[in-house]
């Protein structure tokens, strides 16, 4: 599966992405995602794009139900990923749309986005 999300630590949840993403896997880890705040409260999500080949063409990513129910609800959101997909993923992740700060990382700062989302505000 190209994406997955798992419990990390704490209120930290990481994502992994790899290959194309498809509406209905980001589907799964946004529900994943949903029961988690509901049971926590908020949550930081790190992301990680291994062999990233962008997102599957559908009308579903326009959907903004989760962001609306949920969005409040998440911190942070650190991106680890190559470069060229810096400018894409930021959009995608709403960088400067949401309350949430979202950060876009190198996979050699890997360490870097795991020590800036657990750092205080």
């Amino acid at each position: 599966m190209p994406a997955t999300i798992e419990h990390d630590s704490e209120d930290l949840f990481s994502v992994r992405v790899s290959g194309l993403l498809r509406m209905t896997e980001f589907d799964d880890v946004r529900a994943v995602a949903a029961r988690e705040i509901e049971s926590r409260g908020a949550i930081k999500l790190l992301f990680t794009l291994e062999k990233f080949e962008g997102w599957e063409r559908s009308s579903g990513w326009g959907d903004l139900d989760f962001y609306a129910s949920h969005g409040g609800k998440i911190e942070r959101i650190a991106i680890v990923g190559d470069e060229k997909w810096r400018d894409e993923s930021l959009m995608f992740a709403g960088a400067g749309l949401r309350k949430a700060d979202v950060r876009y990382f190198q996979p050699s700062e890997s360490q870097q986005a795991r020590t800036w989302l657990s750092s205080p505000d």
